[in-house]
C-alpha cells in the first residue's frame, strides 16, 4: 500500500509447507487432495490465481474464492479462521489469504506466495505441451531477480513516492529510482515479447501484477507529472494491456475489489495522479472470457 494502514496488527505465525514429490513427503501431489483460498483484490491471490489458470489446474486443485475486503474484526477472512485454528492451537493472528490448504485434514499447507506457486508448476503444472513451462530450468536465477525488482524497485520506490510525510528530496529520490527500473523494462520489452524472451515465465506473471498496483493503488497518492512519467512507457504499458488480454489473466482482474481493498487499509491523502488513469484495465479483459478458477 502507498500509506500506513488504519491498524496495525501483529505479524501472524507463517506456515510454509510444502508439496513434494511422493508419499514420504508428507504434503504429496494428489488430484483434488488440496484447495486454494484466494482473494482477488490481493496481488499475492491474483499472481495465484493466474498462475493456477496458466496451469490448467480447474480440474485437478479447487479454489475458494473470498471476500475483496477481509471480513473478520481482526482483519481477516471469518471463512478461514477454522482451517487456522485447525493448523495452529489458538492461532493468535488474521486469517488472511492467500491459504493452500489440504481437504484430507483440513489444515493449512502454506500461506507463503513463492512456495505455493512453485509447488503449483512444479507438482501440478507437467506433463502437458499446451501448458507454459513457468520456471524454465536454467532460468530461476534471472525469475528471483525480477521478483526482487518488483518488490523493492517498484512496489517500494512508488510507495515511498507517495507518502505524503516524506520529504520532497526523499520522493524524489524513490520517483528517480521507480523511472530508471521502468525505462531499463521498456527498453527490454522493445525487442522481445515477454520480460525474459520469446516465452512466457512466472517472471510475466510477477511484474502484470506489479503494473496492475502501480496503476491502481499507488497511483492514487502521486502527484500528475510523476503519473505521466510512468505512463511515458509504452512498450511497457502495452505488454501489460497485451497480458490483460490473455484469459488466464485479465478475467482474475476485481478492479472495483482492488479499490475497496485499498480505501479500507490506506489512510494517505490522495494525489493529483489519482485522476490520470495509466491503462484501461477493463477494457482489455476478453469479453466472454472464463478465466476465473474454478471451485
Amino acid at each position: 500500500m502507498s500509506a500506513a494502514p488504519l491498524t496495525t496488527m501483529p505479524s501472524p505465525p507463517s506456515f510454509r509447507g510444502r508439496i513434494g514429490c511422493d508419499a514420504s513427503s508428507g504434503y504429496y501431489a494428489a488430484s483434488r487432495r488440496y484447495r486454494l483460498h484466494l482473494s482477488l483484490s490481493c496481488p499475492h491471490c491474483l499472481r495465484i490465481a493466474t498462475t493456477h489458470s496458466l496451469l490448467d489446474l480447474d480440474d485437478t486443485l479447487p479454489v475458494e474464492l473470498l471476500p475483496s475486503v477481509p471480513d473478520g474484526r481482526d482483519g481477516g477472512h471469518r471463512a478461514l479462521r477454522p482451517s487456522y485454528e485447525a493448523s495452529w492451537h489458538r492461532y493468535p493472528g488474521p486469517a488472511v489469504a492467500p491459504v493452500l490448504s489440504d481437504d484430507w485434514t483440513g489444515r493449512i499447507v502454506s500461506t507463503h506466495t513463492p512456495d505455493i506457486l512453485r509447488d503449483l508448476a512444479r507438482h501440478f503444472g507437467g506433463g502437458d505441451s499446451d501448458r507454459p513451462v513457468l520456471y524454465p530450468h536454467g532460468e530461476e536465477v534471472e525469475i528471483e531477480a525480477v521478483e526482487r525488482l518488483c518488490e523493492y524497485r517498484i512496489d517500494e520506490a512508488a510507495q515511498q513516492a507517495g507518502q505524503a510525510g516524506a520529504d520532497a528530496t526523499a520522493r524524489h529520490t524513490a520517483l528517480s529510482s521507480l523511472l530508471r527500473v521502468l525505462g531499463s523494462l521498456e527498453w527490454r520489452l522493445a525487442s522481445q515479447d515477454f520480460i525474459l524472451g520469446d516465452e512466457l515465465t512466472a517472471a510475466d506473471v510477477r511484474l502484470w501484477v506489479t503494473l496492475v498496483q502501480l496503476d491502481t493503488v499507488h497511483r492514487q497518492h502521486l502527484d500528475a507529472a510523476a503519473v505521466h512519467r510512468i505512463a511515458d512507457h509504452p512498450h511497457l504499458w502495452a505488454y501489460a494491456g497485451r497480458l490483460a488480454a490473455h484469459p488466464a489473466f485479465g478475467p482474475h482482474l476485481d478492479l472495483d475489489g482492488i479499490a475497496l481493498r485499498h480505501h479500507a487499509r490506506c489512510q494517505g491523502l490522495e494525489g493529483a495522479g489519482a485522476a490520470v488513469q495509466i491503462l484501461d484495465w477493463a477494457a482489455r479483459i476478453p469479453d466472454g472470457a472464463t478465466g476465473q478458477p474454478g471451485c
